[in-house]
């Protein structure tokens, strides 16, 4: 049995656990805190330093991922969502790594999502293009060909009708425009058309918080493709960057 520790970074909250990578599921309960104030680059990783130590000696020697809301090239955070904006730029995957002690890998959340739910949930086993899709503040991506994870995508920036894609059919969308489940359904309509028009996907996930009410919303969508509810929901970053963790530490 392999255990890894995930973390998953946030604009309001940063959870964390360890994981059974042979079967996905959490040996631990799932820590969660609030995202510290400003989301200040050092503040953040004395938050993680502090959440795996409190894992106790079970988490001794284990590798860590860790997610986070921008795009990540070699370890560095080029982009930042809902944190402080001293992120842009920053080799970010050291400064954990020499906080925590140990190897880590530092991926994008979306694509930690996405791994995820290769190894263990809704893509698991399945061949050609899946894209994955997290409806929350904006549209997270994540690009995966016959298992293998294309990083970086950033599909919530389309532009379709003149609009940055995320503006309008975000969950985030819907409550700001006080839509029904049927109206942010026309929304969500007209982006996976484009998705559609320019991937041609096998497979489209959608993941984030607002799929647990998938039945509200995915029926009403017509798509070529499949699209499906992601199986690991709000454990989908965590797990992913544990998986992760094991394959390319920086």
């Amino acid at each position: 049995m392999t255990h890894a520790i995930g973390i998953d970074i946030g604009g309001t909250g940063i959870k964390g656990a360890i994981i059974d990578l042979d079967s996905g599921e959490l040996i631990t309960e799932r820590f969660k805190v609030p995202t510290p104030e400003g989301g200040e680059p050092d503040d953040i990783v004395d938050v993680v330093v502090r959440m795996i130590a409190g894992m106790g000696s079970a988490a001794d020697g284990l590798a860590v991922g860790i997610c986070f809301p921008a795009v990540v090239l070699h370890g560095v955070t080029m982009s930042a969502a809902n944190v402080s904006k001293k992120w842009i730029g920053l080799d970010a995957a050291p400064l954990f790594a020499k906080s925590l002690e140990r190897d880590i890998i530092f991926v994008n959340d979306a694509d930690a999502a996405g791994v995820a739910e290769v190894r263990y949930g809704a893509a698991k086993g399945k061949d050609g293009l899946v894209i994955l899709t997290t409806l929350g503040t904006g549209i997270g991506s994540a690009i995966i060909f016959d298992g293998v994870l294309v990083p970086n995508s950033e599909l919530g920036h389309l532009e379709i009708d003149g609009h940055d894609a995320e503006s309008r059919a975000a969950y985030s969308a819907k409550e700001r425009d006080n839509l029904d489940w049927a109206q942010w359904t026309q929304r969500l309509q007209r982006y996976y058309d484009e998705l559609e028009k320019l991937f041609s996907p096998d497979l489209i996930i959608v993941g984030g918080g607002v799929s647990k009410n998938a039945d509200e919303f995915l029926p009403l969508l017509t798509l070529r493709p499949p699209i499906v509810a992601a199986t690991m929901k709000n454990n989908a970053g965590i797990v992913g960057s544990a998986a992760l963790s094991m394959e390319h530490p920086h």
